[in-house]
């Protein structure tokens, strides 16, 4: 796995609306695959960067409000599992923001907004718990919940700053941020360009920003339009975000590179030693030191380019976290797969 140091002055502390115009208004650092060269553009010309007959594959998994603050203490839903029960995050309010809680017992109840009782019934890993909450999550989190925020966001946003234009199943804890810049207007030129748009649906847990921890199970789905379109591209498969790898290779089956339909719940972990069967490129942020996703990474591009467009990354100061820059790993030409 490549090692850099992120500089504080890197990280984004708002959305790019407010700091420019648009969602769009972000930076676009595409590393080649074949020639190796990192060049630098503005998001918005993407649909240049892309030719007629590649596929673009997102997730359509909107975000939850899934951040309930108590006096002390905020109460972040990750995931919901299928005995109903959700893992939930404990985190220690310190003054504008939060740390992890290594408090809580088995059986123990926390008061809520609204009168509602969260009740911990067992650590499900280290960091997150099994609870059930005397209430239906989704609509009680529509009420009283707000997005998950951590320390280098500068303020509370509304939830609008965490969607995406292509989410419209609400399940994710987190935003599948890589879909972030997308605007309408970059959609409309993509489809006039020829590039294809398929989905896949990954509701994404809650991240760890202290420590590095491998992804745990998330719920996902490939449609069989999607696993259709991919194995039949005549261009490039290009994921938008490392959801969407995840996604697609999960749904691969084993010692083969054809993607079937699936649904279900994955933990895969892609790492350069297994590689990648059916995706040719990844449009993705910034990702943080010692990140799991480095490796995902490194599958994708090879660690000496993906280094060079790090250390490219840091010398053009781009910037890291769900608001900041995109990095687009690409063939250079169009893949024969």
């Amino acid at each position: 796995m490549i090692t850099f140091e992120l500089p504080a002055v890197r990280e984004a502390h708002e959305p790019p609306e407010a700091r420019g115009p648009s969602r769009d208004a972000v930076r676009l650092m595409v590393s080649g695959k074949d020639t190796g060269a990192v060049t630098h553009h503005d998001f918005t010309e993407l649909p240049d960067l892309l030719q007629p007959g590649d596929l673009l594959v997102v997730n359509d998994s909107a975000t939850l409000p899934a951040a309930v603050p108590l006096d002390r203490l905020t109460v972040h839903f990750s995931t919901e599992r299928e005995d109903g029960l959700w893992l939930v995050e404990l985190r220690r309010r310190t003054g504008d923001t939060t740390v992890p809680y290594g408090g809580g017992e088995p059986g123990e109840w926390l008061p809520m907004p609204g009168g509602a009782t969260l009740r911990l019934l067992g650590r499900e890993t280290p960091r997150l718990w099994r609870a059930t909450l005397d209430r239906d999550v989704p609509g009680y989190l529509r009420e009283h919940g707000k997005p998950i925020r951590y320390s280098y966001v500068s303020r509370d946003w509304p939830l609008a700053a965490y969607q995406t234009v292509f989410g419209v199943r609400p399940g994710s804890a987190e935003m599948p941020s890589a879909g972030r810049p997308f605007s309408p207007e970059i959609v409309t030129g993509l489809v006039a360009r020829g590039v294809l748009i398929a989905t896949i649906t990954l509701h994404t847990g809650v991240a760890s920003p202290e420590k590095d921890e491998p992804p745990y199970a998330e719920r996902f789905s490939v449609p069989a339009q999607t696993a259709r379109l991919v194995n039949q591209a005549e261009g490039r498969v290009v994921a938008v975000g490392t959801t969407v790898v995840r996604a697609l290779e999960s749904a691969v089956a084993p010692g083969g590179r054809r993607v079937r339909a699936a649904r279900g719940w994955t933990s895969k972990v892609v790492t350069p030693q297994e590689g990648v069967r059916v995706v040719d490129g990844l449009i993705t942020g910034l990702h943080e030191p010692r990140s799991s996703h480095l490796l995902m990474l490194t599958a994708i591009a090879g660690e000496e380019l993906l280094a060079r467009s790090y250390e490219e990354a840091i010398e053009n100061a781009y910037l890291w976290h769900e608001f900041g820059d995109v990095h687009m790993i690409i063939p250079d030409q169009t893949s024969s797969i």
